[in-house]
């Protein structure tokens, strides 16, 4: 059965997931690396993901967290199709679509759209905004068939993401940045996808323009029912957008869970770290924050990757085992479901909150909570790495 958009066109159709919990996006297992030029010590294999585990459900925010070089954006890849993973499975609506060819492959790319960091090179300089939001049309033909249909749903796009009918004839040059990721989202709604990997959306903009291009992006999953893969360093953004937040490290999902449980009640001594760092609002003039964490050590390169834990060498409670094993995945038990209540969206359910560490924090929260929107240190663990 097919659903009918606002233009009269038809659009693929969407299985009814009311009623059940099968994720949209399930990505098991993915490794992915690249040969590079061989360094002193003769390693010539950059490992970018080691054994990514994600589950995403229809309608809900995914927040993927971490240091510049974690891998946040060879995922983002992977789960555009354009790097095709080492191992590892990636199930979208239940299809690998790694294993689709042809037809089948273009009907699945409609599914799956970008939003850039940048909204201005990511746009052509030389086109309109209705050729940029109608471009995607002159490959998947059937959804705009008709000049008439292509302006008319030119239109609708504009007013969905707060633009208005003239706009369609400027330029982006024209258009202020805000203006721009709104037309980059535009153009991304522009196949009616089912989920749309947004890649530090708002990093490029001010302030107050970031708050508005939120709101529209939490809007617009009200009203159609996408869902978002959110690439962010701004852990303010991501605490306020996110349903869960995967932590990465060196390649590695090293912590996963409801958006308030993650960042509140940390598992792993990276996330309560990449927590204490984040910026809050202090008025009091207190001087520096006493929860800090301040890491020791050398960030490991991706090349040569430490044995057992990735975070060991930088970690303050590291022992033995860490070299020699690597952690297994700890679930905290009755975590909260996160910031959508539980019959809030169909299928959702109590989230396991799980973090890959041979000594988890404890479960006490964080000393400043939602403060500044970053969190705090751990109780007990505000010390310097060994």
């Amino acid at each position: 059965m097919s659903e009918k958009n606002t233009s009269g066109t038809t659009a693929p159709s969407r299985p009814d997931s009311g009623g059940t919990s099968a994720p949209l996006l399930e990505v098991t297992g993915v490794t992915k690396s690249f040969k590079v030029p061989r360094n002193a010590a003769g390693h010539n294999r950059l490992t970018a993901l080691d054994g990514v585990d994600l589950r995403l459900g229809r309608g809900e925010t995914l927040g993927v967290v971490g240091e510049s070089g974690c891998g946040k954006s060879t995922l983002a890849r992977v789960l555009l199709l354009l790097e095709r993973p080492d191992s590892g499975t990636v199930r979208f609506d239940g299809t690998d679509p790694f294993a689709l060819r042809k037809q089948d492959l273009l009907a699945w790319r409609r599914r799956v759209q970008m939003v850039f960091q940048d909204p201005f090179a990511s746009l052509n300089a030389r086109m309109p905004a209705a050729d940029i939001i109608g471009e995607p049309w002159r490959t998947h033909r059937d959804v705009a068939p008709t000049a008439r249909a292509r302006e008319t749903r030119v239109r609708e796009l504009l007013d969905l993401v707060g633009l208005r009918a003239a706009d369609a004839f400027r330029y982006p040059n024209e258009f202020s940045g805000g203006q721009r990721q709104r037309l980059g989202i535009a153009r991304a709604l522009a196949l009616d996808p089912d989920l749309i990997v947004c890649d530090e959306p708002v990093s490029a903009l001010d302030l107050s323009v970031q708050a508005q291009v939120l709101n529209l992006l939490s809007d617009l999953q009200q009203r159609l029912d996408v869902s978002y893969v959110f690439i962010s360093h701004d852990l303010s953004v991501v605490r306020h957008v996110a349903d869960r937040v995967s932590v990465m490290y060196l390649g590695k999902v090293i912590e996963h869970g409801p958006t308030e449980d993650v960042f509140d009640r940390p598992v792993h001594p990276y996330t309560a770290a990449l927590m204490s760092a984040a910026p809050a609002l202090d008025v009091s003039g207190a001087g520096p924050r006493a929860d800090r964490i301040l890491l020791s050590g050398e960030i490991p390169s991706p090349l040569d990757p430490p044995s057992g834990c990735r975070f060991r060498t930088r970690c303050w409670q590291a022992a033995d085992r860490c070299a020699e094993h690597a952690p297994p995945v700890r679930a905290r038990d009755g975590a909260a479901v996160g910031k959508r209540p539980a019959g809030g969206r169909p299928g959702a359910g109590p989230e396991r909150h799980e973090g890959l560490c041979h000594f988890p924090l404890s479960a006490e929260p964080l000393s400043i909570g939602s403060a500044g929107g970053g969190g705090g240190a751990a109780a007990g663990t505000a010390t310097a790495g060994k």
